[in-house]
């Protein structure tokens, strides 16, 4: 099996997937206690790397999305398939699975 060399601008997402880099996670409370690793949520915002050509409607032509790649999003928490390429990770999301937009 060949190996495959991953990077942000070699992933093109298909449909109405958008892939979203993973905003880092709050490492202290707002006490001031520090987090484990283990004790660490799941980020739901992130910034959108890149986008898909958008979603086929019956008649064939194509419905454009409606973020664009720099936008800043809050998704749902359990959506999306997980990707970590280097030291970032993203995740890979249909685009029904994200709330906001976050001005």
């Amino acid at each position: 099996m060949a190996a495959v060399s991953l990077s942000v601008s070699t992933v093109k997402p298909l449909g109405d997937r958008v892939f979203v880099k993973v905003s880092a996670s709050e490492e202290k409370t707002a006490g001031g206690i520090l987090l484990p690793d283990t004790a660490k949520e799941k980020p739901q915002v992130g910034e959108i790397a890149a986008i898909g050509p958008g979603k086929r409607n019956d008649d064939g032509s194509r419905q454009e999305l409606e973020v664009k790649v720099g936008d800043k999003v809050l998704y749902s928490k359990y959506a999306g398939t997980d990707i970590k390429l280097g030291t970032d990770e993203f995740v890979l999301l249909a685009e029904k699975d994200i709330l906001a937009i976050v001005g």
